[in-house]
């Protein structure tokens, strides 16, 4: 069994209240481990310092293997393994390969985005979220602080009086 990890999260009601105290418990000093929301909020990424994600970058090189494999495979096919020549084109015939190439191009990225999503987000057959508190799915927002050994009470009376001063609704502690 996983070993639980205490949190310090503080409550929000309002988005906009949220950014404006993410922006000032960053500017205070303190790592925020994790937001949670009921929906997207624009910004939000770049107010907590996330880097860009690189699953673009994965999906052109999964695309370009689906590229490559399809000529590939029909060059193959076509020039090695079974060369006949049908109403009259070269062995080697790109513009009759363009539409299957193209296909193999969107399934391989596609399919490729997928899998790397899941397996970086964790989602897996089995797999058991952290549900840090239920109101999250519905109208709150959670801001989290990841509690361990070297932080002592004087980080969590200073965290909790930074949230509550910048409009959090309630800031309590909860294992997970």
């Amino acid at each position: 069994m996983a070993e639980k990890k205490q949190y310090l999260v503080g409550m929000f009601d309002d988005d906009h209240v949220l950014l404006k105290a993410v922006e000032n418990v960053r500017a205070a000093g303190h790592h925020i481990t994790d937001v949670f929301t009921p929906f997207p909020v624009h910004g939000l990424e770049h107010k907590m310092g996330l880097r860009e994600t690189k699953l673009h970058t994965a999906g052109f090189l999964f695309g370009a293997t689906g590229t490559l494999t399809a000529l590939s495979f029909m060059t193959w096919v076509s020039v090695k393994n079974y060369p006949n020549v049908f109403g009259g084109k070269p062995l080697f015939a790109l513009p009759a390969w363009i539409p299957i190439t193209f296909e193999l191009t969107v399934l391989f990225a596609c399919v490729g985005m997928v899998v790397s999503f899941y397996y970086l987000c964790g989602m897996y057959p089995g797999f058991e979220p952290k549900i840090i508190d239920k109101r999250t799915t519905d109208h709150m927002f959670a801001m989290t602080f990841e509690l361990d050994g070297s932080r002592e009470d004087g980080f969590v009376n200073s965290v909790t009086s930074l949230l509550e001063e910048n409009g959090a609704v309630e800031v309590y502690k909860k294992e997970v």
